[in-house]
This record gives structure tokens, sequence and C-alpha cells, in this order.
């Protein structure tokens, strides 16, 4: 089976170094096709690239998109499985591509996914939500419609979770590519693509003995950004919202400030400084979630108001950066 590994790169930085000597370390790396496909790198990207054995493909930044641009950087690449890989996911070991290319032993399986571990700076409460969202999963599962059961008589979560996909680390059979896509999407491409496979009778696998050590430092505004811009998508994609209502909204501001505000408490090893620091961080990373979970989810609803103009401009805001 030949494999690719296809990265979307732009001003990586020193981690980069770190991401591609990790691929390089994996056994059968020598053999593994490798494509870049850049958006105007500044800072030196495109040569470590290069020196890792990369061709690398120069886009306008302005072209770029998740879901078209990773489209593109398999076009470019002639494998049976395509690894798509981020520039900021390192490897957690050498069983990392091994392992996520041997979920492809089962004929059925059109796509792979594989497990995330913070990095050691990663936010304690940061680190809670990537374990629980991974965590429920040790060991090689199929993602596919029950038996008897069609996309319609699923509820929302259901969906979701079947449909689960995450391109910070994952891998397509190329047959199952060339029929589904990810199509010219600005946000949760992987998800999007996802259900397309579950939907019309597919399988994903997730496969947890495959891992990346991947993770941000992020502020609460930007999570509340993140989970506004997220929220929408899977609105759109499953009918998902979890909260409903501006009543919802603030009870879920006061209640999951109260849950994290717990959490700061059970964490060891701080100082009171870094204690303190925590807890006023766990009250916006609540206030701001909630918020973005409530107007992310009700975001067609809530332009048709009377206050539409002023929501568009809210909405706009929000996919900034």
């Amino acid at each position: 089976m030949k494999a690719s590994l296809v990265i979307p790169t732009w001003n990586a930085g020193p981690l980069l170094e770190e991401v591609l000597s990790a691929v390089d370390a994996q056994p059968g790396a020598d053999r593994l096709e490798r494509i870049a496909i850049d958006s105007g790198s500044t800072d030196g990207t495109q040569a470590v690239l290069q020196r890792h054995g990369f061709a690398v493909r120069t886009i306008p930044q302005s072209q770029f998109n998740h879901g078209a641009t990773r489209d593109l950087g398999i076009e470019q690449s002639g494998g049976d499985v395509i690894v798509l890989l981020t520039q900021d996911a390192t490897p957690a070991d050498t069983n990392w591509l091994p392992a996520l290319l041997g979920a492809y032993a089962d004929p059925t399986v059109d796509a792979a996914w594989c497990r995330q571990i913070a990095r050691p700076d990663c936010n304690p409460l940061l680190r809670r939500r990537i374990e629980e969202w991974m965590g429920d999963r040790r060991t090689l599962s199929h993602q596919r419609l029950p038996a008897g059961t069609t996309w319609d008589m699923l509820e929302p979560m259901q969906r979701l979770r079947l449909s689960a996909f995450d391109n910070v680390a994952s891998s397509v059979r190329r047959t199952s590519w060339a029929k589904y896509r990810f199509g010219w999407r600005r946000f949760g491409e992987d998800v999007t693509f996802g259900k397309r496979v579950i939907e019309h009778g597919g399988c994903i696998a997730f496969v947890p003995e495959s891992a990346v050590v991947h993770s941000h430092r992020t502020t609460p505004k930007q999570e509340g950004k993140r989970v506004y811009c997220d929220h929408q998508n899977l609105f759109a994609l499953f009918g998902l919202c979890v909260i409903p209502t501006l009543d919802h909204c603030r009870r879920a501001v006061r209640d999951g400030g109260a849950h994290f505000l717990r959490q700061v408490a059970e964490e060891p090893g701080l100082s009171p400084l870094q204690r303190a620091e925590l807890e006023r961080w766990a009250v916006g990373y609540a206030k701001w979630t909630a918020w973005g979970q409530y107007l992310g989810a009700n975001h067609e609803r809530l332009k048709r108001r009377w206050y539409g103009v002023l929501f568009r401009l809210v909405d706009r805001w929000m996919h900034r950066p």
C-alpha cells in the first residue's frame, strides 16, 4: 500500500522541525511521499519542508481554505492512502504511522484518525477537554451506522459521534476521498467529510494506538470564538443545539463556572498565584464557551430578529482569527 503525507503550512515556526523529525523517525518514512501546500510562508518554512523531502506547492494566503487546500494536496499525491497532518502536531512515538495505516487492513475502512495528547504547557482545563473527548475509547473502534439504522433515525449527538473525524492527524483511502472529498470549507472540513462517509454507509476508524502531541495555549475569548464557529457548523450538519435559549445560556455560564472551578480545586501542584490565575481563566472560559455554543447554534434564528444587522457584525467578528 503506497502512502502519501499531505501537510498545509503557513509560517510554521521552529515547531515544524520537531514535527518533521518525528515523521522521519516513523518506520517506512523513507517510502512516504510528502506533499506540502504552503500559503506563502516568509519564515523559512518552505526550506525546512524541502530539507525533509517535501514537494512544496505555494498558493497565495488569500486562497487558503481548510477543505479545498487539502483536496489540492491530495490531488498532487499518488498514494493509495493519504495521511493528513497539521504543522503543529508531533507524532507521539514511532507507532503513529504504522498504527494509522494498519487500520486499512480492513477493506471497509474509508478513513482513520488518531488520538491527541496535550502538550506539557497546555492549560489543565483544556487538557481535560482533550482527554474527555478522546478518552472514552482505548482500542481500535469503527464508526458506522448500526445495523438496521438509517441516518434520519439518529439523534444529533449520535450523528456527531459517528461522524467524528479530526484532520489534526488523520488519513483517507484515496478511493473514498474521490467519492466524498473535503470540498470548500472555511471550518470543520473534517467532520463534514465524516458525515458524508457515515450517512452513505461508510466506516471511519478511530485508532488510539496512533497518537500525536497537539494543543494550543488560548485565551477564553479565543476559545469562545472557536466554539461559536464549531457549534454553528454542528447545528448546520447535525441539528445539534445544546444551549437552545437565553435562559439555558445563563444557567450554562453559572453551572459551567462552578464545574470548572471544581476542576481547578482538584488540580495538584499549583502555586497560589497559578491557582488564582487559572480560576480567573475558568470563569472567563465558562462565559465565552456558553455564549459561543448558544450564539453559534442559534445564529440562523438570531440573524432574522430585529437586531439581525448587529448580529451579522458579531458573526463576522467571531469568524476572524
